[in-house]
């Protein structure tokens, strides 16, 4: 299934490997929080790349070392009233300083989409129907400029000394 990611669906090489499923030996895999630490040694070792899902609410204790080893972390959205994930993802661009793709799974709305990316998303693998047709027709509109500090604050421009709090984002998630 693509993923949103820079403003455009793009061909996901990523896959969510189950925990009972064998983790394929060649190409990029994201693997449970709990199958990483049972299998850390193995897993660590390997030549493609690899990817972390983490649960709503799941804490990042016992993989805060290996974070760096990630080139993935999927965040899960189970439904739109749970926003958990956003904090995972503050804390991971902020106190963990990961600079790897973080990716929002499930049952994204339309809504929330400027919210992501705010919080440090780069990528959607959306569930959501009607999220999927307005972000394929250009409906969801990025919004660029802000009062409030995000995760993406390296990347925002201060545009005029008269107005030094207001920040612009450029581009898309």
């Amino acid at each position: 299934m693509p993923v949103f990611k820079h403003g455009a669906f793009v061909d996901d090489p990523w896959q969510t490997v189950p925990d009972e499923a064998p983790v394929p030996a060649d190409a990029p895999a994201i693997v449970s929080k709990a199958r990483f630490i049972a299998e850390r040694e193995s897993l660590a070792g390997r030549n493609p790349p690899l990817g972390l899902a983490l649960k709503a609410g799941e804490s990042l204790d016992g993989i805060e070392g290996d974070i760096h080893r990630f080139a993935v972390i999927a965040l899960d959205f189970p439904k739109y009233s749970d926003g958990r994930s956003y904090s995972t993802a503050r804390i991971l661009r902020e106190r963990h300083g990961f600079a790897g793709e973080l990716r929002a799974t499930g049952n994204v709305l339309r809504d929330q989409v400027n919210f992501m990316h705010r919080a440090g998303f780069d990528a959607l693998d959306v569930t959501h129907a009607g999220t999927i047709a307005a972000l394929q027709s250009g409906a969801v509109k990025f919004v660029s400029r802000h009062y409030q500090p995000a995760s993406v604050d390296t990347e925002e421009l201060q545009p005029t000394p008269e107005r030094p709090r207001l920040r612009i984002t450029p581009g898309p998630a």
